[in-house]
C-alpha cells in the first residue's frame, strides 16, 4: 500500500494539488505555534506589570504552555491515528486559537495559567499531525524536503512575532495581541473545508481503530530499538535548541558585554542560520539518505557548539552563530520524514507526536541544566559541555536508526 504521494505523483516526482494543500495547512498551523509561543515571551513584562505577577509566576506561564504541549502532542497524535489527520489538526488549531484569544480576558494569574495550559494542548498536537499529513501525500523522493518546509513554519512564526509584536504592543496592548491570536481559528476552517484526508489514511482507518497505536511503537524488539533511538534524537534536538536559545542572549551579555540590541541581532542571525539548516537538511536527506544527513549535521553541531564556546571576536560570533544554528536546529527538518517512514500508517501520527513531544519534555530541562552549569562553572564551560549531547546523538543514529530513504510508506 502506498501513499498518494508515492503512487499518484511519484511517477513524475511532482506533488499534486492535494499534496500542496496538505503542505500549506501543516506549515501555517506550525507557524502559528511558533508565533503564539514567542508573543508570550515578548509580553511577559507587560502582563506581569498589569496583573502584578511575580517573576516565578510569569516564568510558569511558559513552563505550563510547554507542559500542555507535551500532553497535547501525545493525546492528539493518538487521536489523529483513530479519527484522521485533517479532522484532528483542525481541532488542535481551534483549541489553541480560542484559548489564546481567551488570554486577552484574563483577570489574574490563575485563569491566565489555565488558558495558557489549554492553549498548549493544541499547540503540541500540530507538529506530528502535520508531518504525517505531508508525508502521506508527497512523493517519496521529495518527502524529506516537504517535511522540512513544515518545520520551517515554526521559524516563520517566530520571525513574524519578532517583527510584529513590538509594533502592536504599544498600540493595542497585550490583550489586543492575544486577540490577534484568534486568527489561526480562520485557518482551521480553511483546513477543514479545503484539505481532504490522505487516501493512505482512509485505506487504513479501520485497521487503525482496531489497533493500539502506542503499543505499535514497542510491538517487538526491532521496533522498540528504533523508538528508543528516535526518542534520543528528539530529546537531544529539543535539549540543544532550548538550552542554547534561552541562554544565548545572557551568554553574549555576560561574557562579551553585548547590549540588548546587539544580543538580539546576534541571536536573530543564529535563528536565520537555523532556518537555513532546516531547509538544507531536507534537500540533503533526499539526496544522500537520512542517516548520512543526520550524522553530518550531528558532527557539525558538536564541532560548532564547541567552537562557538571558544570564540571571542564579535564578527566571529556573528558568523559562528549562524553556522552553529544551521547544524544544531537543521536536523529538525528531517524528523518528520524519518518518523513517517519508520512506522505504519495506523501509528504514524502517534509516533510523530509521542516521540517528539517526549523529547520536548526532556528538552525543557535544557535551560535549567545550562543555567546550573553556568552558575557552578561558567557560561563558556556550560556551552562547551552542551556540545557533548551530540555525541550521544551520533551513537544513537549509528546503532539504532535504520535507513528508509525513498521507500514507500506502509
Amino acid at each position: 500500500m502506498t501513499a498518494i504521494g508515492d503512487s499518484a505523483v511519484g511517477a513524475v516526482d511532482r506533488p499534486d494539488n492535494t499534496a500542496m494543500k496538505a503542505l500549506a495547512a501543516s506549515t501555517i498551523g506550525y507557524a502559528m505555534d511558533g508565533f503564539d509561543l514567542l508573543i508570550l515571551g515578548f509580553m511577559l513584562r507587560a502582563i506581569s506589570a498589569d496583573l502584578s505577577l511575580t517573576p516565578a509566576q510569569a516564568g510558569s506561564l511558559i513552563t505550563w504552555t510547554l507542559i500542555g504541549a507535551v500532553v497535547g502532542g501525545i493525546l492528539f497524535g493518538i487521536l489523529a491515528d483513530y479519527y484522521g489527520r485533517v479532522r484532528v489538526l483542525t481541532w488542535t488549531i481551534l483549541l489553541f486559537a480560542v484559548f489564546t484569544g481567551l488570554c486577552a480576558f484574563a483577570q489574574g494569574y490563575w485563569d491566565l495559567l489555565v488558558y495558557r495550559t489549554i492553549a498548549g494542548l493544541g499547540l503540541g498536537g500540530e507538529f506530528g499531525i502535520g508531518m504525517a499529513l505531508v508525508a502521506e501525500t508527497w512523493p517519496a523522493k521529495l518527502r524529506a524536503r516537504a517535511c522540512s518546509y513544515v518545520a520551517l513554519g515554526w521559524q516563520a512564526g517566530v520571525l513574524l512575532a519578532a517583527l510584529t509584536v513590538p509594533l502592536m504592543l504599544p498600540s493595542i496592548g497585550w490583550r489586543g495581541v492575544f486577540i490577534v491570536g484568534l486568527i489561526p481559528g480562520l485557518v482551521a476552517f480553511a483546513v477543514r473545508w479545503y484539505v481532504g484526508e490522505p487516501k493512505m489514511f482512509t485505506e487504513h482507518v479501520e485497521k487503525a481503530r482496531r489497533s493500539m497505536p502506542v503499543g505499535l511503537l514497542v510491538k517487538d524488539a526491532a521496533t522498540t530499538k528504533v523508538s528508543i533511538g528516535m526518542f534520543i534524537l528528539c530529546a537531544v534536538q529539543n535539549f540543544g535548541y532550548y538550552g542554547l536559545m534561552i541562554w544565548l542572549p545572557s551568554y553574549l551579555s555576560t561574557k562579551f558585554g553585548f547590549g540588548l540590541t546587539q544580543s538580539a541581532l546576534w541571536t536573530a542571525v543564529t535563528v536565520l542560520g537555523m532556518a537555513f539548516g532546516i531547509f538544507a537538511f531536507g534537500h540533503f536527506a533526499d539526496r544522500v539518505g537520512r542517516r548520512p544527513a543526520l550524522l553530518t549535521f550531528q558532527a557539525g553541531a558538536f564541532i560548532m557548539v564547541l567552537l562557538y564556546s571558544q570564540l571571542t571576536d564579535a564578527t566571529a560570533l556573528l558568523v559562528g552563530g549562524a553556522i552553529m544554528g544551521m547544524f544544531v536546529n537543521g536536523m529538525l527538518g528531517g524528523y518528520g520524514a524519518l518518523l513517517s517512514e519508520l512506522y505504519p500508517t495506523e501509528a504514524r501520527a502517534t509516533a510523530e507526536n509521542v516521540l517528539f513531544n517526549l523529547g520536548r519534555g526532556v528538552g525543557g530541562f535544557g535551560p535549567f541544566v545550562v543555567g546550573a552549569l553556568a552558575a557552578t562553572y561558567s557560561f563558556t564551560a556550560a556551552i562547551a559541555l552542551l556540545a557533548t549531547i551530540y555525541l550521544i546523538d551520533i551513537v544513537a543514529t549509528l546503532f539504532l536508526i535504520p535507513e528508509r530513504k525513498g521507500q514507500p510508506l506502509t
